[in-house]
């Protein structure tokens, strides 16, 4: 009888541990498949600017709130999901001197799980200054507001425009700044959330692009927003002795997120990669070639790339979409990121998780 009691015992551990593993197994993709391509099949379509002779009316006009906005007033690259139903959306803003197109697959990454992602193209030439940029990413803004992206996605597609997230990379997430704290005037409800990958201020601490948004004070960007900040380990550093970093410290992602004072913030660093690498695989043209050869680079893009579309998915997916399980699932195990993270730190209702390493 003991025998018997003793093998039923051994085979509900068994039985029990099995289930654990299986359990385990089951929810490994919920966190790791954010860094993967997801559900949505995703279509990528440019959009024409507004002819230039009418781009200075279009850009003094209030926005109707109709779907008869006509052509944008910057040429865009939309990424959407081809099914049905209406979707969240991102206006994702490009570094200096890049092009849109030079994050296209990062587009469709974040697209494939359920956002419709704008990013328009700022400028073709640009001098130092960054006004000009953040309003024109207000007028795409106020674009989106009055209905204008609804033509232009696939069938019964729809944007969401109550539920506008902004993001951007370098000088880009330095502008996203800039429209959080309201240095232009958009006709939207608050941000829902706001991204920004590996941002600059500058050349360095006193060398700032006008208008400078770093403070050097404490707690003084006031975001009402959630906001996210991506940093690279090797944006500080040059290329060689005569390159400047392309993210110098003092300017770059640790001092955004040392200011920000959102009620709620994350910062995650990539250890091991550069200030370009989340773009395209292939970057064609002059430009293209001086994002690998200005920036100090980790290698291959595709670990980088997929870290930051997961992390901005997990991000939006928890603050807009309502789903901490990602969110969660990174801050609890950042080992499941496709990269190696030297800073996990989240800030919420004075909960402080510093991970350095």
């Amino acid at each position: 009888m003991k025998t018997i009691v003793f093998a039923a015992q051994i085979l509900f551990c068994f039985v029990l541990l099995l289930f654990q593993l299986l359990t385990m197994a089951a929810a490994a993709p919920s966190i790791t498949g954010v860094f993967d391509h997801g559900s949505y099949g995703v279509a990528l379509v440019k959009v024409d600017e507004a002819p230039r002779k009418c781009s200075a009316a279009r850009k003094s006009a209030a926005p109707t709130g109709g779907g008869g906005a006509g052509a944008p007033p910057k040429p865009l690259l939309v990424a959407a999901p081809r099914e049905a139903g209406e979707y969240p959306v991102v206006l994702f803003l490009h570094g200096y001197l890049a092009n849109n197109s030079f994050y296209s697959q990062l587009l469709e990454h974040v697209a494939s799980h359920g956002f419709v992602v704008v990013g328009p193209q700022l400028y073709a030439i640009s001098g130092p200054g960054t006004t000009d940029e953040i309003n024109s990413a207000a007028a795409v803004i106020n674009w989106l507001a009055a209905g204008g992206l609804s033509s232009k996605l696939p069938p019964d597609v729809r944007a969401d425009s109550t539920k506008v997230s902004i993001s951007g990379h370098s000088r880009g997430g330095k502008v996203a700044f800039a429209l959080a704290l309201g240095h232009a005037n958009v006709s939207l409800p608050p941000i829902a959330a706001l991204v920004a990958v590996d941002p600059v201020d500058g050349m360095g601490a006193g060398k700032q692009t006008p208008p400078p948004i770093l403070t050097y004070k404490e707690n003084s960007l006031r975001v009402a927003a959630p906001v996210m900040v991506v940093g690279t380990g090797l944006g500080g550093l040059p290329r060689g002795p005569l390159l400047p970093p392309c993210a110098p410290r003092g300017v770059s992602h640790d001092d955004f997120y040392g200011e920000c004072a959102a009620p709620t913030a994350c910062h995650l660093v990539a250890r091991d990669y550069g200030h370009t690498d989340m773009m395209d695989d292939v970057t064609p043209g002059a430009r293209g070639l001086a994002t690998r050869a200005v920036c100090r680079s980790g290698g291959a893009r595709a670990p980088m790339r997929r870290f930051v579309g997961g992390a901005m998915v997990a991000f939006l997916k928890r603050w807009v979409g309502g789903e901490p399980g990602l969110l969660d699932g990174i801050r609890a195990r950042p080992e499941t990121a496709p990269v190696a993270l030297s800073v996990v730190e989240f800030r919420d209702g004075g909960d402080d998780d510093d991970r350095n390493s």
